[in-house]
């Protein structure tokens, strides 16, 4: 009895090396910071995400979803983190998020090797042996805020985190589908050194970096679907130069515009490949997911391709 009762304060976390207890403090506060980059991210620009795990080999139908789900549970454990009687919890999730993210990378590693990682929007880290090296130490973190954090305690707190965080996806869902639709584009564009009218008819914008493996195998893609009476116009996003070169080599019979930083202001987003769906000069839908179904599958519907 006198044994347990001495184990005790141990086991609730009290009593432990003060450096232990400010070593779980400091891994639990990086954490939470990046916690809360990457989820906030994912949640205030969820197509953009779900774009960048569609990348990274997500199904494009669980991409969007995906993405909010991994955003609100990224942020809920970055708020965890940061509270004393929950910080176990949250260093618990970290945990298994961070083996699940490894795990993934690694059973996708050779397709993604050399590739972003879509982990951050401002990191940026190549899928190679170093992320596994990254991840690892992010890992030992985790678990230091989990062995030396006392029990947590307070589920109907956590569960009302949980719960805001969950309002604010949806909120932050609603307000990237407003800003989507129905934008006006500019009535002219340069378009292979001639002014051409976006304001009448069926028009897709495709912007693409012609460097860029994802944006090469999307128009292979592209080139190969029955387009009804539908303006393709190719937007490259960096080295112009070759923005010919790569039409002709993925055979899109497509114009090329310049004006890459008039409609980038008009239609924001992230890195390519993108597409703008327009009709009478009114973006019908946005294109950020580009994999073996999408964006055809909404331009079938949308009326653009047979």
């Amino acid at each position: 009895m006198q044994d347990s009762m001495a184990h005790a304060p141990i086991q609730a976390g009290v009593g432990l090396p003060a450096w232990k207890t400010a070593l779980a403090v400091v891994c639990a506060i990086l954490l939470a910071a990046m916690w809360f980059v990457a989820g906030g991210w994912k949640v205030t620009d969820p197509f953009g995400a779900a774009a960048r795990l569609a990348q990274a080999k997500v199904p494009g139908w669980l991409s969007l979803p995906g993405a909010i789900t991994l955003g609100v549970m990224e942020l809920l454990a970055g708020a965890l983190l940061l509270i004393p009687k929950l910080r176990r919890w949250g260093a618990i999730l970290s945990t298994g998020m961070m083996i699940f993210f490894m795990l993934y990378v690694g059973y996708h590693y050779e397709a993604l090797r050399g590739e972003e990682c879509s982990c951050f929007p401002i990191i940026q880290r190549a899928v190679g042996p170093m992320f596994f090296v990254s991840d690892g130490l992010l890992l030992l973190m985790c678990l230091a805020a989990w062995m030396w954090s006392r029990p947590s305690e307070g589920v109907r707190t956590a569960a009302m985190i949980l719960g805001a965080l969950a309002v604010f996806a949806g909120v932050s869902y609603g307000a990237a589908v407003l800003r989507t639709s129905g934008v006006k584009a500019p009535d002219f564009i340069l378009v292979d050194g001639k002014q051409t009218s976006l304001s009448s008819g069926k028009v897709f914008l495709y912007f693409f970096d012609p460097e860029c493996a994802h944006c090469d195998e999307a128009a292979r893609r592209a080139a190969k679907w029955k387009w009804k009476d539908t303006k393709i116009i190719g937007v490259p996003t960096r080295q112009p130069q070759f923005a010919v070169e790569f039409m002709n080599s993925t055979g899109l019979k497509a114009g090329v515009s310049p004006d890459v930083e008039l409609l980038r202001k008009t239609f924001p987003f992230g890195d390519p490949p993108f597409g703008v769906s327009l009709e009478n000069g009114r973006q019908k839908a946005a294109h950020l997911i580009f994999d073996s179904k999408q964006p055809e599958a909404e331009l079938r519907t949308l009326g653009f391709i047979e």
